[in-house]
């Protein structure tokens, strides 16, 4: 009887230990973020990771660029920004989380298309789903309200 318990209490638990660990890495990109370390930021992704922001239409592809068109331009452009995961529980799968989250800041930075900082704030609330592999990100998209963000930094969408 001892064994079959512990194999059962192994199918049980292993899953919700895989999704502990993959909302604590999640977490900890985020701190990253927060931290406006890019290259910290970068180290969860794997080197093929493909970003997908939905206000763009296009996905970035492979480490390196994520960590320069996406994550270091938007800590230029808002040097405060504030990424945070929202309290209602993150759904979790098997290679897979998605959260919502809010995201704010001040823009008093250029933008890497060359738009000038307006100098206002934002507030902003989305939602990401990102995938796992190896204990890596290898694809995240992150789905939101461009026009409402446009909006209140003064920009026309």
């Amino acid at each position: 009887m001892t064994k079959r318990f512990a194999i059962l209490a192994l199918v049980v638990l292993l899953p919700a230990l895989a999704s502990a660990q993959a909302v604590e890495l999640v977490d900890r990109y985020m701190a990253a973020w927060n931290a406006h370390d890019a290259a910290a930021a970068a180290q969860f992704y794997d080197d093929g990771v493909q970003y997908y922001d939905a206000s763009t239409g296009a996905p970035v592809i492979g480490k390196s660029k994520a960590q320069s068109d996406i994550v270091q331009a938007f800590l230029t452009a808002v040097p405060d920004l504030k990424w945070t995961r929202d309290a209602d529980a993150p759904i979790v799968g098997a290679d897979a989380v998605a959260f919502s989250w809010t995201f704010s800041g001040t823009n008093t930075g250029v933008w890497s298309d060359g738009t000038k900082a307006t100098g206002k704030t934002f507030l902003i609330h989305g939602a990401t789903l990102i995938r796992l592999k190896k204990g890596k990100i290898v694809s995240q998209g992150d789905y939101y309200d461009a026009h409402t963000f446009y909006k209140q930094l003064g920009l026309n969408p």
